[in-house]
C-alpha cells in the first residue's frame, strides 16, 4: 500500500536513522523467532513469490513504526504495495524480508531492508542480516557504517565507516545472487578478469561490495525497488555506485510498478562491460 500525502517537512536524518536501525532490530527479532521454529507455513504470491509469517510480522512491526514516526512521509512496502501503477518520487520504502528463499532453506542469506528515497534517489538506508549478525547502515551524515554487535536496542553500539575497495581489474571481486544465478549473468561476469567469484542472497551483496570484500555486483534478472533501495543507498555511503545494466546510467527509484531494470553495482575503478 502507498500513502500519499502533501506538505511533507524536511527529514530529521538523525531520528530516521535511529528509527530504521531500532525497527529493523525488532523485525529482526520477530523473523529469527519465527526462523528457530521447527515448521512455518509458506504462500505463494500472485507473482508466484514466496511469503511466510516472518515477512507478514516484520511488515507490521516496520510499517508501524514508519508510520508512526513519520507520518507525512508516503511508505511503500512490499507485503503491501498492492498500487503498483502508481509513482512517486520522494518515500520510505520497505522490503522486511529479502531473500525469503534463502529463509524458508535455513542459509542465513536474508535481511530486513528499510530506505528513504529523494527525489528518486535512496539517500539512506539499513540493511539488517540477523542470522548473521551483521548491521549495516547510513548515519545520519549519510557515511556508510557497520555496526558491531550485540545490537542492543537503546544503544548504538561500535561502528566502522565502509569504504569500498580499490579493484584491481586484473584480478576481480565478484559476487552473484545465490538463488538467481544464470547464464547470461556467467558470460557477463566472464568479460572480467576474476579473481574470486563468490554467491550471496540478498541486498547482502550490495553490502559486500560496500565493505570491499567485492569490487562488482551485476544483476541481470528481475528486481523491485524494495530489494535494492537500502543497499543501494549503503553501497553510495560507503563511495561506491549502482548503474543500469545498458546504458550504464544512474538507477532511479519511483518507477511505475517499482520494477527495476537490470543493474551493475561496483566500486569506482571498476572498468565496466557493455551488455
Amino acid at each position: 500500500m502507498i500513502t500519499f500525502v502533501t506538505g511533507m517537512c524536511e527529514m530529521d536524518y538523525g531520528k530516521l536513522t535511529n528509527v530504521m536501525r531500532d525497527l529493523a532490530l525488532q523485525a529482526g527479532d520477530k523473523i529469527m523467532e519465527i526462523y528457530a521454529a521447527d515448521d512455518f507455513e509458506v504462500r505463494v504470491k500472485s507473482d508466484a513469490s514466496p511469503v511466510t509469517a516472518a515477512d507478514e510480522a516484520a511488515d507490521a512491526i516496520i510499517s508501524a513504526g514508519l508510520r508512526a514516526a513519520f507520518p507525512d512521509v508516503p511508505l511503500v512496502t512490499e507485503e503491501q504495495a498492492a498500487s503498483h501503477g502508481q509513482t512517486v518520487s520522494t518515500f520510505l520504502i520497505v522490503d522486511p524480508l529479502d531473500g525469503t528463499k534463502e529463509f524458508i532453506n535455513r542459509r542465513g542469506d536474508f535481511t530486513v531492508n528499510i530506505a528513504y528515497v529523494v527525489d528518486g534517489v535512496p539517500l539512506r538506508g539499513i540493511v539488517y542480516a540477523p542470522a548473521k549478525a551483521r548491521l549495516f547502515y547510513t548515519d545520519a551524515d549519510g557515511q556508510a557504517v557497520e555496526e558491531t554487535g550485540p545490537f542492543a536496542k537503546d544503544t548504538i553500539g561500535a561502528t566502522q565507516p565502509l569504504a569500498v575497495g580499490r579493484p584491481d581489474n586484473n584480478a576481480l571481486l565478484v559476487v552473484a545472487s545465490k538463488s538467481h544465478r544464470d547464464q547470461a549473468t556467467d558470460d557477463y561476469i566472464s568479460k572480467y578478469a576474476v579473481h574470486d567469484l563468490r554467491s550471496a542472497g540478498s541486498s547482502l551483496k550490495f553490502c559486500l561490495v560496500a565493505t570491499g570484500e567485492a569490487d562488482l555486483y551485476p544483476r541481470l534478472g528481475r528486481t523491485m525497488e524494495w530489494d535494492t533501495a537500502a543497499g543501494h543507498a549503503v553501497l553510495v555511503g560507503a563511495g561506491g555506485d549502482v548503474v543500469r545494466f545498458d546504458a550504464h546510467t544512474p538507477l532511479r527509484y519511483g518507477k511505475k510498478g517499482f520494477e527495476n531494470p537490470f543493474f551493475i553495482a561496483y566500486a569506482p575503478g571498476v572498468l565496466l562491460e557493455q551488455a
